[in-house]
C-alpha cells in the first residue's frame, strides 16, 4: 500500500486523497489519480489477460524515441525516401476531388477505388486474384488478428516458424493459442519437421487451426523458403486440409536472386490465406493492408472486422488509389530496393568487422532484417540494456518465441537508418558483445568460443557436477524441473547485469535441442 493508493476500504476525510498526493495537485484542485493498486482492478480483467504479451518491438520503440539512439530495432520503412512534394500534391488532388468521401465511413470490405491497386500489387509477384476476393484491413497486423479471431479457441494449436514474427506473438497469446514452432534453416521452415509435428499432433487427436509463415525474407530470420518446400507445404495443406496464413510484407523488396511464387498462387486459393500490406513498400502510417482468403473464411473475417473497427480509413484508401493513379509506384519500390540493398551490404560488412568470433548471422536476399546468433552463454535481453547505455537498440530474440528460446539471438534492421548509422550501431553492439564474452571468460576461466566453458561443450554443464558462480561469487540457482528438463551439455550462460551474472540454461533445453535454428544459415566471422 502506498500513499498514492490508500486502502479503498478505509474511511477517509474529504480531500484526504488529494492532500496525500502532494501540495501541487491539491493546489491545482484536481483529485489524485490512484497508481499501481492492481488488486483494485484484478477481478475485472478477462482471463486471457493473464497470458497476453506486450510486443517486444513496441516496448523498444518507446525507448528509442531519443534522437541520439541508433535504432536497429524497428521494422521501419524509410519514409524520408517518399518525396514530400508527391505527398502534398496527391493529398491536394484528393481533397479537391474526394474530400467528402475521404472523411466518411467506408464499406467493411474496403472501397472499390483501392481494390484494383491491391490486385496490381499482387500481380507484380505473379499472384492473380479477383478484386471481390480482397478484404481491406488496417495494416497487415489486423489480418493476423482477424484470422485468430475467426479460427482460434483457447488451447487450439497454431503452428509457426521458429523464430516467428515478434508482432504475431502477442496476437497468438491474446487468443490463448497453443503455439508450436518449427525450426528453420537457410531454406526456410523445415517441412520434414513440420510433417513430424503434424503426425505427433494427429496421434494426440489434435489438428492445427492454421500454419503461420512468412516464406519470403522472413521476419525476423531474413531467410526465404525454397520452391521445393513451398510446393510441399501447399501439398500438405491440401492433403490434410489445414489452412496456411501466408504473410507477405516484403516480397517486392528483393535485392538479389530469382523471385519465387507465393504460396497463394501455388495453392490457387483453396487453403492459403494471403496477408499483404503497403507498410513496407509505401508507408506504414497509412495503415493499409489486405487479406485474400477462401470465401467462407473471408466472410467470417468480415464479420470479425465489423466488431473491431467497422472499416479501415477511407482517407487512407483514397490516398493510395490517388497515388497509384498519379505516380509510378513501381519506380518508388525500385528506389527503395536500391537504398535498402546498399544498407544491407553495409550491415553485413559491419557484422564481419565488429562481431566477435562465435557470432553468426543470416544473409537476406531481400526484406529488412538480419538475424544474429551469439555464443549461447550470452543473453540478448540483458545485452539490450547495456546497448541502450551506448545509444543503440535491437530486438532481443526471445520476443520471437513463446517457449523461452532465442535468448542468445537478436534481430537487427537495416532499412530505417542511414548507412553511417548502421555501421556505427553495429560497432557499438559488437563492443558490448565483446565485453560480455570477456566477462564470461573471466568468470569461468575458460574458452570464449561457442560451446561454453573451457574443456569442451560438456565442461561446466548444469547438472554435471560443476559449480557455476555469479559475478558476486554466489552459486547459480539450479534450473527448475519442467517438460524436457535434463542434463544440458554446455556451460552456463554469462549474461551482464551490473557487473554481470551467470544463469543456467533454459530448463526445457536438452543437449539435442538446439536453441537457435538459424545457426546453420549464418555466416561466421571471417567466412564467405
Amino acid at each position: 500500500m502506498t500513499v498514492e493508493d490508500p486502502d479503498p476500504t478505509a474511511p477517509q476525510a474529504p480531500g484526504a486523497a488529494a492532500a496525500a498526493a502532494g501540495p501541487s495537485s491539491a493546489a491545482a484542485g484536481s483529485p489524485a489519480r490512484p497508481t499501481g493498486d492492481l488488486e483494485r482492478y484484478a477481478g475485472l480483467f478477462a482471463q486471457r489477460t493473464r497470458v497476453m504479451k506486450s510486443s517486444a518491438m513496441r516496448d523498444i520503440m518507446a525507448l528509442t524515441e531519443r534522437p541520439e539512439v541508433i535504432s536497429l530495432a524497428g521494422g521501419l520503412a524509410d519514409t524520408t525516401l517518399f518525396p514530400a512534394e508527391d505527398l502534398a500534391q496527391v493529398l491536394s488532388h484528393m481533397a479537391a476531388g474526394d474530400s467528402a468521401r475521404a472523411l466518411q465511413y467506408a464499406p467493411t470490405e474496403g472501397m472499390a477505388d483501392i481494390r484494383p491497386v491491391l490486385t496490381e500489387v499482387m500481380a507484380a509477384e505473379g499472384t492473380i486474384v479477383d478484386e471481390d476476393e480482397i478484404l481491406v484491413t488496417t495494416g497487415g497486423q489486423q489480418v493476423i488478428d482477424l484470422v485468430c479471431k475467426t479460427l482460434v479457441d483457447a488451447g487450439d494449436v497454431v503452428i509457426a516458424e521458429a523464430p516467428t514474427y515478434p508482432g504475431a506473438v502477442p496476437t497468438f497469446s491474446a487468443y490463448e493459442a497453443d503455439l508450436v514452432q518449427i525450426e528453420m534453416d537457410e531454406d526456410g521452415m523445415r517441412i520434414d519437421l513440420l510433417e513430424e509435428t503434424l503426425e505427433r499432433l494427429a496421434a494426440e487427436g489434435r489438428k492445427p487451426k492454421f500454419i503461420y509463415t512468412i516464406p519470403t525474407f522472413q521476419n525476423p530470420g531474413g531467410v526465404t523458403m525454397s520452391l521445393e518446400r513451398r510446393r510441399r507445404l501447399v501439398q500438405i495443406a491440401q492433403e490434410r486440409q489445414i489452412l496456411v496464413l501466408e504473410d507477405n510484407p516484403y516480397g517486392l523488396l528483393r535485392y538479389e536472386g530469382e523471385s519465387l511464387p507465393t504460396l497463394y498462387s501455388l495453392d490457387e486459393g483453396r487453403f492459403v490465406i494471403y496477408a499483404g500490406t503497403l507498410s513496407k513498400i509505401l508507408s506504414p502510417g497509412i495503415r493499409v493492408g489486405w487479406a485474400v482468403a477462401p470465401a467462407p473464411v473471408r466472410q467470417k473475417m468480415v464479420v470479425g472486422k465489423q466488431g473491431s473497427d467497422l472499416n479501415s480509413s477511407a482517407l487512407s484508401q483514397l490516398f493510395v488509389s490517388y497515388y497509384f493513379r498519379e505516380r509510378d509506384w513501381r519506380d518508388y519500390v525500385r528506389h527503395q530496393a536500391e537504398v535498402y540493398r546498399a544498407r544491407r551490404d553495409v550491415m553485413l560488412d559491419a557484422l564481419e568487422r565488429h562481431m566477435p568470433e562465435g557470432a553468426t548471422w543470416t544473409r537476406p536476399q531481400g526484406g529488412l532484417f538480419v538475424w544474429v546468433t551469439l555464443p549461447d552463454y550470452l543473453d540478448t535481453t540483458d545485452l539490450l540494456a547495456r546497448a541502450l547505455q551506448r545509444d543503440v537498440a535491437f530486438v532481443p530474440g526471445r520476443g520471437a518465441f513463446l517457449d523461452g528460446r532465442g535468448g542468445d539471438s537478436m534481430r537487427i534492421n537495416f532499412s530505417g537508418v542511414t548507412e553511417e548509422a548502421i555501421a556505427e550501431g553495429v560497432a557499438r553492439i559488437g563492443a558490448v558483445v565483446a565485453e560480455q564474452i570477456e566477462l564470461y571468460a573471466s568468470l569461468t576461466g575458460g574458452s570464449r568460443g561457442r560451446g561454453g566453458a573451457a574443456g569442451g561443450s560438456g565442461a561446466g554443464a548444469h547438472g554435471a557436477g560443476a559449480r557455476a558462480v555469479s559475478a558476486d561469487g554466489g552459486p547459480v540457482r539450479p534450473a527448475p524441473d519442467g517438460p524436457g528438463a535434463g542434463p544440458v551439455a554446455r556451460g552456463p550462460r554469462a549474461v551482464g547485469g551490473r557487473g554481470g551474472y551467470v544463469t543456467p540454461p533454459h530448463p526445457g533445453r536438452t543437449a539435442n535441442a538446439p536453441i537457435v535454428p538459424l545457426r546453420t544459415a549464418g555466416r561466421r566471422r571471417g567466412t564467405a
